[in-house]
């Protein structure tokens, strides 16, 4: 799969080859958002064209209408007439003329998770499409409705949303629990008539502002995991077939983040192509280390080890395929406005964007440097 993008708002050229797992890094507004809700909108067009006209929402064939009810207000101004181009498997989308008239969907292609998920819940309850205005971003509002659609029909009656036994590897839920929740269980409260979701017991419920703020980050990245996830003998959710989880860290500690990596290699083991942007050396560092163990061969224990994670016949099946799985890594250049593709993730390379990957460990040199000079200095 090839993804190209031209002239688009602080992108001059994406060239994008995606794997079975892909990785965008970059400083801020660089694109890597714009690119990914692209890779959605090529994917899924009709299934958008449908969402937004059943909510009541006009573009009236126009581009940059269309633009500012898609990547939100005022982003209009991502296209240059002339100038910007989309391609798509090595052909160019005539994009004008695709937004210009109503395509037939075939159904959903790609579920997005959002940087903004935060904003899915008010006051501890997923917010309706209905809810958001015309210029707020198509993927917030729809992650938003796919997790009330997940809590009132999938959850219905059912009071405990975490640890759920039908839900995730109970080596998952024991390392979610440890890293995040420690033991305030997640669950629905129906005592008042706004349902909400709490943390901790029913006689002393935990509403949603009193949680951690990584937290309040998680839980709707859990309920978006739980929705790619069905408890059922299919590995994927319908015709779904691509994942896409930007900035996965935001507020988590390492060791949460840790879990959560885990979890993204469960779900390329179930099949989905997953895109993940980050700003995260950890998670680099994460996908360098699975890179090396493969060209070494590693077993899937020497994975497992990485997360430090339980070695389980489960885990060790899910390890095992992980490692035969392909990863790509691309990096936004802001100075270029270009991407390069660094999966070979070099510390050593002389490439500014490969060796200090994608700007993640630039830090971390200049600070031991520092110190090595220092103690250079101290010494004479």
């Amino acid at each position: 799969m090839h993804l190209q993008l031209k002239n688009i708002g602080q992108i001059t050229d994406a060239d994008i080859r995606f794997g079975d797992l892909t990785v965008f890094v970059g400083p801020q507004a660089t694109g890597k958002s714009i690119a990914l809700e692209f890779l959605k909108l090529v994917l899924d067009l009709g299934h958008v064209q449908e969402w937004i006209a059943r909510y009541g929402i006009d573009w009236s064939g126009e581009l940059p209408k269309f633009f500012d009810v898609y990547f939100g207000e005022g982003m209009r101004g991502l296209w240059r007439e002339g100038e910007s181009e989309v391609w798509w498997g090595g052909r160019r989308i005539d994009l004008a003329r695709w937004i210009g008239r109503m395509r037939r969907t075939k159904g959903e292609s790609a579920f997005y998770i959002p940087a903004q998920r935060v904003l899915a819940l008010r006051n501890g309850w997923p917010r309706p499409f209905s809810d958001y205005s015309a210029g707020d971003p198509f993927v917030v509002a729809e992650f938003s409705e796919k997790l009330r659609v997940l809590l009132e029909r999938e959850f219905g009656t059912q009071e405990t949303l975490f640890p759920q036994p039908r839900r995730l590897k109970k080596e998952f839920r024991d390392m979610l629990d440890r890293n995040i929740f420690r033991k305030f269980g997640l669950r629905i409260d129906r005592s008042r008539p706004q349902k909400r979701l709490v943390l901790g017991p029913r006689d002393l419920p935990l509403p949603f502002m009193v949680w951690s703020a990584g937290q309040r980050e998680f839980v709707p990245l859990l309920l978006g995991l739980y929705w790619l996830m069905p408890p059922a003998k299919t590995a994927r959710r319908g015709q779904i077939k691509w994942a896409v989880l930007e900035e996965l860290e935001t507020g988590l500690h390492p060791r949460a983040v840790s879990v959560l990596l885990l979890m993204v290699l469960e779900l390329v083991t179930r099949g989905y192509r997953v895109c993940l942007s980050t700003h995260s050396s950890q998670v680099i560092e994460t996908f360098w280390a699975l890179r090396h163990l493969k060209l070494n061969r590693a077993s899937p224990r020497a994975l497992l080890s990485v997360f430090d994670a339980p070695n389980t016949q489960p885990m060790q099946r899910l390890a095992g395929t992980a490692l035969a799985k392909n990863v790509k890594v691309h990096y936004f250049d802001p100075a270029t406005g270009r991407t390069r593709d660094i999966s070979e993730l070099d510390p050593g390379s002389e490439e500014a964007g490969e060796g200090g990957w994608g700007g993640l460990i630039e830090f971390s040199g200049r600070a031991n440097e520092a110190v090595a000079m220092a103690a250079a200095n101290a010494e004479r």
